[in-house]
């Protein structure tokens, strides 16, 4: 962790929406936000987020950080499609999720949920299941090349995998699990095993 340089923060653009999250926290008589330009560096794993207190920059840290401030730390992890965490823990050991910028992607999905929550659950419910789907036909096809190999063909037998999807569904298939990580990524939700999988 770097200590800052003192510059202000600077307001959320709508041309940043695909790149950048800012979420805040409001603590008593200060507030405090992160900023992250998570696609910024992120194929060499060296994705930065910054800590501003009232609108100036206090410290820097890759990712996963924990910032130190007052009455306990904020808690910021990534995940290949955006945030998973960005969460206040108090020194009592409660936590709650911060609060994202208006104008962000995470912002404008907080959004959606506010105002209409009965379309936000189905989209959440239909990303995921395509994620599940994703998971499944990935260990299905994965069983079955693995069975193919010498050792484990002569010992076990050769698996062969129930479905067999034509090139372009298995395309969409990975288009529509991708699109599923990025809005599960905005609400910040994340499972090891389902996110995982499809990052």
């Amino acid at each position: 962790m770097r200590v800052g340089d003192g510059r202000a923060l600077q307001r959320f653009r709508w041309w940043q929406l695909p790149g950048r999250a800012l979420f805040y926290l409001k603590r008593e008589n200060t507030e405090y936000a992160i900023d992250v330009r998570h696609w910024q560096n992120q194929s060499s794993g060296d994705v930065k987020a910054d800590l501003y207190r009232d609108g100036r920059h206090l410290a820097k840290s890759k990712l996963p950080a924990a910032f130190t401030v007052d009455g306990g730390i904020i808690d910021v992890a990534m995940s290949g499609f955006g945030l998973k965490r960005c969460h206040f823990i108090a020194d009592d050991g409660t936590e709650h999720q911060l609060v994202p910028d208006p104008a962000s992607a995470e912002g404008r999905r907080a959004r959606l949920d506010r105002h209409h929550p009965i379309a936000s659950r189905a989209i959440g419910a239909v990303s995921a299941t395509m994620l599940i789907v994703g998971v499944v036909l990935l260990l299905l096809q994965l069983a079955d090349a693995l069975s193919k190999a010498p050792p484990i063909a002569d010992s076990l037998g050769v698996f062969t995998s129930p479905v067999s999807l034509p090139v372009w569904l298995n395309i969409t298939l990975t288009l529509a699990t991708a699109v599923a990580s990025i809005e599960r990524g905005l609400r910040l939700r994340y499972h090891w095993l389902l996110d995982a999988a499809a990052n």
